[in-house]
């Protein structure tokens, strides 16, 4: 198998004639955000360009994560509502929430074609220039430079705002520093966590014999109290799209690097009678899946991206290289290790990549799903008190309706056994987001809109994080980036009465009524059995 193209980062060299692109709007990642940005800013006549770091568009949604994260069907308008009536066309449905990834690349593709939106790959970001607090310039690694009216950061990294010099946090807060419940060190979930005693040790019992690989931390001093605020952040894995059909599917291969041992506690975790680390497959169409973490030791990477957000393009890549060995090490150990139980290898062996997805990279996913990152500060942080209703903006420009959810954020040992530590599943109605949010403060930059990382605490975004409201909040994100350039003004100064109603001009879902047939506090707990 051929995994020479599955890179985060390769670097480009400086062009000798590099070109300059001048738009009026420039956005940078193609993420779902920054397609429906584009798309949105070209219907509004505005002229525009995206810069992507990578050589695919659309994020997460093309790349695996094809059992959308919903919420409420209800809470989604505009452009990504459109997105998912396509996809419905595209299997001849009435309605289609989950898709096949090369279903949503076509998608995209068609509409990159239809609006004529020009991408540009492989835009390594290396400088922004500034005047004041505005944004003259962008440069790349290879030289290209983009000049705009506007700039939109879709990125799931925030890279530019931070050279922007816009205000970030990386990590938890504690719940002490917005007043919420729900941020900070998490223990005492009652989901993905070890439904048995597991010792840690190589030799059980023996301290002495070192650690099994997969776990983070000893030192029960330093694990924090309930809602302490730290630097971790929840995991990363890749959003698998597997097949059972045997006309599709390709045999797990071996990774690049593969190590047998860094999966000896999940063989002690099923040996101790817990199966459990593949029960989140979601059924896609075709004999297709989405595979997600599940349980207590699955794709989830624990504890390994902690220099994700703040790390150089090389620490990121070898991040990503990580992350690729262990999920597809973890594939293929199940499948063909003679030490894993005859039924469980079967059950795995009866899954593979699919021939017909990801032909360029393997068949394995290209984006590693980054869950969180750098989370802008602005004049308004969303908190676990919006999401609970607990507090109310006037200036929605979408909702959120997904639960609260973080995955977990280290492994440690407590008197001898496994534990995990940071997952929040807590249901939610929808709710609205500010468009405070997603622009900085004034004194900050006045030209920069960010849909994707925006300002919100670690816990209210395991909520706002999904596909779907990337989409919205990209869109509306363009629609005031329209305004402002139009009326000559700041995003800071865009008046929103008149933002509300071209979001509404758009089909932009942006009030939550009771009338509202969807009921996403009832779908979580018919799917987990309680609360």
């Amino acid at each position: 198998m051929d995994f020479s193209n599955l890179h985060y980062y390769v670097p480009t060299e400086k062009k000798e004639n590099p070109s300059v692109v001048e738009k009026d709007l420039v956005i940078y990642g193609g993420t779902p955000a920054g397609i429906t940005a584009a798309i949105q800013a070209r219907r509004m006549g505005l002229t525009v360009a995206i810069a992507e770091f990578s050589d695919n568009i659309g994020g997460m949604t093309t790349s695996g994560l094809g059992a959308t994260d919903l919420g409420a069907e209800d809470a989604i308008g505009g452009l990504s509502r459109e997105f998912y009536d396509a996809i419905a066309q595209y299997y001849e449905e009435k309605k289609q929430w989950k898709f096949e990834p090369k279903a949503a690349r076509q998608v995209f593709d068609q509409w990159m074609e239809k609006y004529d939106i020009p991408v540009y790959y492989r835009q390594h970001l290396k400088i922004v220039r500034k005047t004041h607090a505005k944004i003259s310039e962008i440069q790349m690694e290879d030289g290209t430079s983009y000049k705009g009216k506007i700039f939109l950061d879709c990125t799931y990294e925030g890279d530019l705002l931070a050279l922007a010099g816009v205000s970030y946090f990386v990590g938890r807060e504690s719940n002490a520093t917005y007043k919420e419940i729900y941020n900070g060190v998490q223990f005492g979930a009652p989901h993905h966590k070890f439904e048995k005693w597991i010792d840690p040790y190589v030799e059980e019992g023996k301290p002495e014999s070192g650690l099994l690989q997969g776990i983070t931390e000893t030192q029960q001093h330093l694990f924090g109290f309930q809602g302490q605020g730290d630097h971790r952040i929840q995991a990363y894995n890749f959003r698998i799209c597997l097949t059972n059909d045997e006309t599709n599917r390709i045999p797990f291969p071996k990774p690049p690097v593969y190590d047998p041992n860094r999966y000896q506690l999940l063989l002690r975790y099923i040996k101790a009678g817990v199966w459990d680390a593949m029960k989140l497959h979601t059924a896609l169409p075709n004999g297709k899946s989405d595979l997600n973490n599940h349980g207590a030791i699955s794709t989830d990477n624990i504890g390994l991206n902690y220099e994700w957000p703040e790390g150089s393009y090389e620490k990121r890549e070898q991040i990503y290289q990580d992350h690729l060995n262990y999920d597809l090490g973890l594939l293929y150990f199940l499948s063909n290790e003679p030490e894993v139980p005859q039924s469980i290898r079967d059950e795995v062996s009866g899954w593979g990549l699919p021939k017909d997805e990801f032909e360029g990279t393997g068949h394995w996913p290209h984006q590693l799903y980054i869950r969180e990152a750098r989370r802008m500060i602005s004049d308004y942080v969303m908190t676990d008190r919006n999401c609970l209703k607990q507090e109310f903006v006037n200036d929605s420009i979408g909702l959120a309706s997904f639960h609260m959810d973080s995955h977990n954020c280290r492994r440690v040992v407590i008197e001898g056994r496994c534990v995990n530590e940071g997952d929040v599943e807590v249901p939610i109605a929808p709710y609205e987001i500010s468009y405070r949010s997603i622009r900085p403060k004034s004194e900050e930059c006045t030209n920069l809109l960010i849909p994707v990382c925006l300002s919100s605490s670690h816990i209210a975004y395991g909520s706002i994080r999904m596909e779907p409201v990337f989409m919205i909040l990209g869109q509306s994100a363009a629609i005031a980036a329209a305004l402002a350039i139009r009326n000559e003004t700041s995003v800071q100064n865009v008046e929103y009465e008149i933002l509300k109603k071209e979001l509404l001009n758009c089909q932009q879902v942006i009030y939550w009524s009771s009338e509202m047939e969807d009921d996403p506090i009832k779908r979580m707990e018919e799917t987990f059995g309680e609360k």
